[in-house]
């Protein structure tokens, strides 16, 4: 899982979630910010390249968006290589929907060996120039982390 985010300080919230799954699908949405949501960071949008206009004409309500990360994910472990602010934007997003999250956050390092960790950096650059993908968004950062989890653990080397 990746999120994308309105900045980087405490006051942020997600913006974009993706997901890549086991099964090769991938989950992408835009969230329209929460009625109380109003801090944005113009740095962080030269990031990832979404402006509030985008988010308010095409992002999906908090509620549904945590409906559906519920639907896929329901009972499920999800690994993010940004957990520490990930998870926080996660509790934001639930809370807004006045829901509860049916699945679980986990670090990705949480199931990566010293190996993997130490091939994670070089693997991650390889992967991304070899995938040549041109716009940074959840979904493509979420499939970079999965691929790089997926190489390091059968011992790629660049």
């Amino acid at each position: 899982m990746d999120l994308e985010a309105s900045g980087f300080g405490p006051q942020s919230y997600p913006i974009e979630v993706g997901l890549a799954l086991s099964n090769g699908d991938r989950f992408c949405t835009l969230i329209r910010p929460h009625a109380d949501w109003d801090h944005w960071d113009t740095s962080a949008q030269g990031v990832h390249n979404i402006t509030r206009d985008m988010l308010m004409r095409h992002g999906a309500d908090v509620h549904e968006v945590a409906a559906q990360l519920n639907n896929l994910l329901a009972g499920m472990t999800v690994y993010s290589d940004g957990w520490v602010v990930d998870k926080p934007w996660l509790i934001r997003l639930f809370h807004a929907a006045g829901m509860e999250m049916a699945f679980q956050l986990s670090p990705i390092e949480m199931i990566m060996t010293e190996p993997q960790i130490l091939l994670w950096d070089d693997t991650k650059i390889r992967v991304t120039e070899n995938a040549a993908i041109a716009r940074h968004r959840a979904s493509n950062d979420a499939w970079l982390i999965q691929q790089t989890y997926l190489e390091t653990a059968a011992g790629h080397v660049a």
